[in-house]
């Protein structure tokens, strides 16, 4: 009993200090042209990582106990480079993690997170489309892209990095997205944006 306690109590305390990381990097201003791209970048890459751990998957999107966590990335260069420091000796949900940079065609097997940037609008219906197939959470970069099919997109609000989510979306794709995710949201959408 005892133990339970204490475990329950780790995992509370895992969960707030996760939370409140979440927060903070919400709140992190971007600053001038330069060091606020790069910024923003980094903490996009940063949003990406946690996703990871308020989101819920189905079981069959990790076919063996040992089947790493991917975050794929399509349109952003910078952001890929910025995950592959980031997530460097990090697990997500108790499994390694992977960061692919894709390219349009490319199988979508096995990916967890698909992140699509600005650079990839155009084709953003197809990404969609190749979405569809597979439980994965598409998080984009670019206004309206939520109506089209994004689950998750960043948006910049008093010069601060946040996301507007839609439940829809995430329930397509058979993704169960954490209460504490949807309470630091700058807007949840349950029908069409």
């Amino acid at each position: 009993m005892i133990q339970k306690i204490c475990l329950s109590r780790r995992t509370l305390l895992v969960s707030v200090t996760l939370f409140l990381l979440l927060v903070w990097l919400m709140a992190f201003p971007a600053y001038g042209a330069n060091d606020g791209t790069d910024i923003e970048q980094r903490v996009k890459a940063a949003f990406l990582y946690k996703f990871a751990s308020y989101v819920d998957w189905p079981a069959i999107a990790f076919p063996k106990a040992d089947t790493p966590f991917t975050i794929a990335v399509t349109g952003s260069e910078t952001i890929a480079a910025e995950l592959v420091q980031l997530v460097a000796g990090r697990t997500a949900q108790g499994r390694s993690i992977t960061v692919k940079r894709i390219a349009p065609g490319d199988p979508l097997g096995g990916v967890h997170i698909l992140f699509v940037g600005r650079s990839e609008s155009e084709r953003l219906a197809q990404w969609v489309q190749e979405v569809k197939a597979h439980s994965i959470l598409m998080v984009t970069d670019m206004q309206g892209s939520l109506g089209q099919g994004s689950a998750i997109n960043f948006v910049q609000a008093d010069r601060r990095v946040r996301f507007e989510i839609s439940l829809d979306a995430a329930e397509k794709s058979s993704l169960r997205m954490s209460s504490r995710l949807l309470s630091v949201a700058q807007r949840v959408y349950t029908g069409a944006p």
